[in-house]
């Protein structure tokens, strides 16, 4: 393995440890959530609350990010470049914060949250915080301090899991759900507040803002910004439409049936999330590693060296979840939940799909074709939108693991064809089939054949699991052998 790459990885590593230690923390939050709230749909108004927190996130960083590690690229520009991107999500995160305190109320209305507007005074606290504290990370991702992005992301989770274990423990009962609910947007508040106190020097700003870069800021990250509001679309409405569909405003009680299912669903979309928590970590490293890696002579053949690692390691986490789907169920303490594991293997099928489609994504950013980004996400936000306004009345949660894998896919391989067309990099797609298939073979075999005996069963699942780790060790090993006696 080339040198880039090590470092790539060894970053990813880093940037894992806090992204996974914290993920891992707040996964011992899901037994607690469904511990303390037995109804599942006191769990639904989370997590529909939350899915609005991502599409909002998405919204009002609009992008700034990826445009800021495109403009510093340029000798002398990275200050100018920092100042500008923060001025304006100041400015527009300024604005939002404005209006959500002007009509909270109005907003929870609509929302179906009657008289607890106090739910979108703190969502809307938490989103502009941490939408203004990405900029400063994402610099520290430049410098490519990742220990020390690492910390503070830490810092900022293991306050939110003191903060929740204390509030929720201590001070809520299942005679008032609704406190619950506002204690963990309270410890949210503070967790997030944590991150911009840690980079106070940041906001610092050492220049002045420039109008015209920041048009060009602005014309490169619109198009990533509308990829990535339609990506959330994607990822997240589902939760928002299974709880509005479901409902029905002659029913009251239906409202109650509606929020359960989106509990159930969300607890056991957590379970799923264990494949994006690799890709979390992997984003990290890989964005700002690929645009150093833009002056390369070999920097396609590190993309498809990348690339193959890459789909080998989702596809190990894809098969350690779905064959020991057993264990992780104790993750939801609460068994009135369970009824939603079947969702699972598809979920975690359509992140594997989701990891590719972010790794392939990097030919539109490289080359400054950000449109085919917005293009590619849009389609898949109509797909997702018509998929779930058609089946969920009739399957229920089913619809949306469903649609969120057909979405995915679709990408994923639409992403493919036109990368090859605009900006080809030649990925290895016998590899792709070859680990994909596999592992899908694997699980199948693996729920086809019951072994009588909880342990032998699970021997059985996990031997699996090592024939496919072993196998893809040794392609990795003999492509690697073979590469350095043809150097």
């Amino acid at each position: 393995m080339t040198s880039p790459l090590k470092r790539l990885f060894g970053q990813t590593a880093i940037y894992g440890l806090s992204s996974i230690l914290g993920r891992l923390l707040n996964y011992l939050l899901v037994p607690l959530y469904t511990a303390v709230f037995v109804d599942p749909s006191d769990y639904g108004v989370v997590s529909e609350l939350y899915a609005w927190v991502a599409f909002l996130i998405v919204l009002l960083t609009f992008g700034m990010e990826t445009a800021f590690f495109k403009f510093i690229q340029k000798e002398g520009t990275k200050e100018k470049t920092f100042t500008t991107a923060l001025v304006s999500l100041l400015f527009v995160n300024g604005i939002f914060f404005l209006i959500i305190v002007l009509f909270n109320a109005d907003i929870a209305r609509l929302l179906l949250f009657e008289h607890h507007g106090e739910y979108i005074l703190l969502l809307g606290a938490i989103v502009a915080v941490d939408a203004i504290s990405s900029l400063p990370l994402a610099k520290l991702r430049a410098e490519e301090k990742a220990l020390r992005f690492s910390l503070i992301q830490f810092s900022s989770i293991g306050v939110n899991i003191g903060l929740n274990l204390i509030l929720m423990l201590g001070f809520v009962s299942s005679d008032h759900p609704e406190r619950g609910i506002l204690f963990i947007l309270v410890a949210n508040l503070i967790a997030s507040l944590v991150k911009p106190v840690l980079l106070y020097k940041s906001f610092r700003l050492k220049s002045s803002f420039d109008k015209s870069l920041f048009k060009k800021m602005v014309f490169y990250s619109l198009p990533l910004a509308i990829a990535g509001f339609a990506g959330i679309i994607n990822e997240t409405l589902d939760r928002i439409l299974l709880k509005q569909m479901l409902y029905d405003p002659l029913m009251p009680a239906s409202l109650n049936y509606a929020e359960a299912q989106v509990g159930i669903y969300s607890a056991s979309y957590k379970l799923a999330m264990l494949v994006t928590i690799f890709l979390q970590a992997f984003r990290y490293a890989a964005e700002p590693f690929f645009f150093n890696q833009m002056n390369n002579e070999n920097k396609n053949q590190i993309y498809v060296k990348v690339m193959d690692v890459f789909i080998g390691l989702v596809c190990v986490v894809f098969l350690l979840v779905a064959l020991n789907i057993d264990i992780f169920k104790y993750f939801i303490q609460n068994e009135s939940y369970w009824i939603g594991l079947q969702v699972v293997p598809i979920l975690l099928l359509a992140n594997v799909f989701l990891g590719i489609y972010y790794n392939q994504s990097i030919w539109y950013k490289l080359s400054g074709q950000t449109r085919f980004g917005a293009y590619i996400a849009l389609c898949g936000a109509c797909i997702t939108v018509s998929i779930n306004i058609l089946f969920i009345p009739n399957y229920g949660y089913m619809a949306c693991a469903w649609a969120t894998l057909i979405v995915y896919f679709f990408q994923m391989v639409l992403s493919y064809l036109l990368g090859q067309k605009h900006y080809p990099i030649p990925y290895n797609i016998w590899k792709f089939f070859l680990y994909t298939g596999s592992t899908l073979g694997l699980y199948l075999l693996a729920i086809q054949i019951e072994i009588d005996g909880f342990y032998l069963n699970l021997a059985f699942r996990n031997g699996l699991l090592i024939i496919f780790v072993t196998g893809f060790l040794y392609f990795e090993k003999s492509r690697n052998l073979d590469e350095s006696k043809s150097a």
